[in-house]
């Protein structure tokens, strides 16, 4: 205390305790959800003062490492991430090129589960993914059913047992999911996904190779009709309506 007023910590103090927390957050394989030692616990830990340990936890805040939460303490997050993800969801134009790249990824890597699934997947989960199936039917907005749907893949892409695979997935929901939103405001679209989605489940449970890779590659295929394009005039119209007339006048 300098005339009634706290020390602000060297810059250099501050660095070196976020640098300590990292080391921390590694070593005890901490994740998002887990709860960091309190300030006081920190400071006794490394040998700092609770102001240098108070403007580390700043820093963390600021990056959107952590957020504080009343009764529990400082939570690890990964806001920083989830808003950069959002922004480029929320940027991304949508197009029949755009669509193509995003199920062309899935198709890499949901369609060659197979043989990891297989051996692996557990009856409980082909339960569950029967079950959100059934919520898919009954949803009641587009929102709430792309969100069905992304949790049905999800499933299957953690029961693969490939953490990385499984990390990659997460990061682009936000993507993936605005793609899921084709269509889904009409009711025999609903009924379409969910046919499908049983359809994969049963090659699953059958152990059916053949019928696994057919169903994905239809129903990864399901949504370009309602992906806009544009038409040669200027105006917009879904890739499905356009390949159709094309077929009507002869021209590919």
């Amino acid at each position: 205390m300098r005339n009634g007023m706290e020390e602000v910590p060297r810059a250099s103090a501050v660095d070196g305790m976020v640098q300590h927390i990292r080391g921390l957050i590694r070593e005890r394989g901490l994740t998002v959800g887990d709860v960091l030692p309190s300030e006081g616990e920190l400071a006794v830990m490394f040998d700092a003062s609770r102001n240098t340990v108070r403007e580390a936890f700043r820093t963390l805040k600021a990056y959107g490492v952590a957020e504080s939460r009343q009764k529990v303490g400082a939570v690890l997050t990964d806001q920083h991430q989830s808003a950069m993800r959002d922004l480029f969801s929320f940027a991304m134009d949508i197009s029949v090129d755009a669509f193509r790249d995003i199920q062309g990824y899935r198709r890499l890597t949901e369609m060659n589960l197979f043989d990891r699934l297989a051996g692996r997947i557990s009856e409980e989960t082909l339960q569950e993914m029967d079950a959100l199936n059934m919520r898919i039917r009954q949803a009641t907005t587009p929102e709430e059913a792309s969100d069905l749907d992304y949790q049905f893949h999800k499933l299957m892409v953690d029961a693969a047992g490939n953490r990385t695979l499984s990390e990659t997935y997460g990061m682009l929901k936000p993507v993936i999911r605005r793609l899921m939103l084709a269509g889904k405001s009409q009711r025999q679209v609903l009924e379409g996904v969910a046919a499908e989605h049983a359809d994969i489940v049963e090659a699953l449970r059958q152990g059916d190779r053949i019928g696994f890779a057919y169903h994905m590659d239809r129903h990864l295929d399901a949504g370009l009709e309602f992906i806009p394009a544009a038409d040669r005039s200027g105006g917009i119209q879904t890739a499905g309506r356009k390949k159709m007339e094309r077929e009507e006048t002869g021209h590919e």
